[in-house]
Formats: structure tokens, C-alpha cells, sequence
């Protein structure tokens, strides 16, 4: 499973400009379930609200954790399979609710809401015309939102890869474990095969450790194996265990306004992560906080780059046309 360490930090330092993006799309992504993806999207929404960000989370994942964590009541609405069926731009409006976090609070925090029914679009073997209608669906409301947030259905079938296509970046969530490891590792070559294949504008933000016990040898061993495999690809935000994040989900408020000493050392480390994905976008904080839209970069992997890593995995193609990107 060992990893060509130079061949993934010359891409993640070999980042060329291709264009201009009004709203950045970003993906959360894990390709074993239980590491605590969705928790990060909230996390990350929690940030963007808090700093005044016009957010849009696109619950991607068919149990729809996201959604009830941002207390949206899912029945009986338009959601997130109606738009994969039609994503057209009266269903989109329509399946997106404002999230009950902006009950006494400004600004804008919007979602659109997730459904069990999304599962019945995550088969194995997706067309290329399936891929793209998350990106059609969003290219209706790119204009509404300074950052879209997608939490990602956890596995590498339709889902995610229609995900991954409407993205600049995708963020990696793992926790220190033999298993979840192996499954960053999956993840970055499929960021990689969709980024030669079908967007070029796609890249790894990095990978994020999270459910950390900075005391447990067994963490102490996976981060630094991480950090041989992946290199910078590991972002120096480490996130740790805390019941806070949990209390706050299943009371279905923003980490942010959670009370206790745990909820704001977590808030602080979100602010962090969210820095991040401005920076990586191009943005400074205080225009996009402003509401000033501020032109993202998106990039490519240069060409040596994208040939180390062909010679280093030659994945198989599809063998379809890859659909240009605006």
C-alpha cells in the first residue's frame, strides 16, 4: 500500500491556474463509513455560517444525516434525489430549505435536503450525463452562494463521483486506523482518475484527521504512517474526540453557539479548517465574509505531475468521452 511520497507532494506543489470560479465547491468525502464525515461538513457549515458566508450544504449521502443535523424536517419536500432525477432550475429551488440554524441568527445557511431515495441513483456504473447533473443543478444557484459544502455518500459509486465532478476540491476525512488509512489512500488515486478523466479542475484539499486521542499509541502510529504515505497531503489540522460535537448535532445547532469549553476549542479548529479551503479557493476571509465575491483559481496538476502519477498507478480508464468543463 506504500504510497510514492515525492510523486503526491509534487501534486499538491505543482498547482497551475486554469480559471476563474464564483463559488467554490468543495467535497467531503470518506470511502469507509463511520469516520465521522458528516460531522466535518458540519463543522466546516458551522465556520461559513459563523463568519458570514452564503452556504449551501448538499446532502449527498441517502441517510441524510446532514439534513437533520442542520435541522431540516425532510418529509414531504422536494430533495436531493428530485434534482438528481430533474435538476432542473424550479426543482432545485425547491428542494433547497434554509437550514432551522438561522432561527435568531443573520445571514445565510441553506441546504439541499437530503433523502433516502438518493441511493437509487449510487449504482456502480454511472453514465456520463448521470455525473454531471449535480454540477448542472448547481450551475442554477451559483450565484446565491459564496461556497457550496457536498457530504458525500460514503463509497465510490455514482454518488461520489457526480459529487466529485461538481467540485474544485475534495477534503479526505479519515481517523486513525488501519482500515480508514487504506481508504484515504483509495480516495486520493479516484480524486486523481476523475481529475485525468473527466475534471480537470479537481483536486485533493488534503486529508483531515479526525476522532484523534492524542494519548493513543495506535493514533500516535496511523497519523505518522499517514504522514509517510501522503506527506502535505495531511493537513496539519488534526481533529480530536469530543462529545461536544455530538451534543451539538443531536440538539441540531452549530457548533459555534454551543456552550463549554470543548465546543469552542472544536469551533477554533474549524475556523482553521475553513481558512483552508478559502485560501485554497483564492479567497482572503474578510472579503468573502464582506460578501464581496472574490474569483477562485481552480487548478491542475502540471503535466510531469500528472505523468509521475500515471506511470506510478496506471489506473484503467472507462473508455467514455470525458464531457469538457466550462
Amino acid at each position: 500500500m506504500q504510497e510514492p511520497f515525492g510523486v503526491w507532494r509534487r501534486v499538491r506543489s505543482n498547482l497551475v491556474p486554469l480559471g476563474l470560479a464564483a463559488v467554490h465547491v468543495l467535497s467531503i468525502s470518506s470511502l469507509k463509513g463511520g469516520v465521522g464525515k458528516t460531522t466535518v461538513t458540519l463543522g466546516l457549515a458551522s465556520a461559513a455560517f459563523a463568519k458570514g458566508l452564503r452556504t449551501l450544504v448538499v446532502d449527498l449521502d441517502p441517510q441524510s444525516d446532514a439534513s437533520t443535523g442542520m435541522d431540516i424536517e425532510i418529509e414531504g419536500r422536494l430533495n436531493i434525489a428530485d434534482v438528481l432525477s430533474n435538476p432542473k432550475d424550479k426543482v432545485v429551488q425547491q428542494a433547497i430549505s434554509p437550514s432551522g440554524w438561522t432561527q435568531g441568527h443573520g445571514g445565510t445557511i441553506d441546504v439541499l435536503i437530503g433523502s433516502p431515495s438518493a441511493i437509487n441513483f449510487d449504482g456502480p456504473h454511472p453514465t456520463i450525463k448521470d455525473i454531471w447533473k449535480l454540477e448542472t443543478a448547481l450551475t442554477t444557484v451559483e450565484n446565491d452562494y459564496d461556497l457550496v459544502l457536498v457530504d458525500c455518500a460514503p463509497s465510490l459509486n455514482a454518488l461520489t463521483r457526480t459529487a466529485w465532478a461538481a467540485s474544485d476540491r475534495v477534503l479526505v476525512v479519515t481517523e486513525p486506523g488501519l482500515f480508514s488509512v487504506a481508504a484515504a489512500d483509495r480516495a486520493l488515486r479516484a480524486i486523481e482518475e476523475i481529475r485525468r478523466g473527466l475534471s480537470p479542475r479537481l483536486q485533493p484539499l488534503g486529508i483531515v484527521v479526525n476522532r484523534a486521542r492524542p494519548q493513543s499509541l495506535e493514533h500516535q502510529y496511523r497519523i505518522q504512517e499517514l504522514k509517510d504515505m501522503f506527506g502535505p497531503l495531511v493537513l496539519d489540522a488534526v481533529l480530536p474526540e469530543r462529545t461536544s460535537m455530538q451534543q451539538a448535532q443531536g440538539a441540531a445547532r452549530p457548533l459555534h453557539v454551543w456552550p463549554g469549553e470543548g465546543a469552542q476549542e472544536m469551533a477554533l479548529q474549524f475556523d482553521e479548517l475553513l481558512q483552508l479551503v478559502l485560501t485554497s479557493a483564492g479567497r482572503a476571509g474578510d472579503e468573502a465574509a464582506s460578501g464581496r465575491k472574490v474569483p477562485a483559481p481552480t487548478a491542475a496538476v502540471d503535466a510531469t505531475a500528472a505523468a509521475e502519477l500515471e506511470e506510478a498507478e496506471a489506473p484503467e480508464g472507462d473508455g467514455e468521452t470525458p464531457k469538457p468543463k466550462a
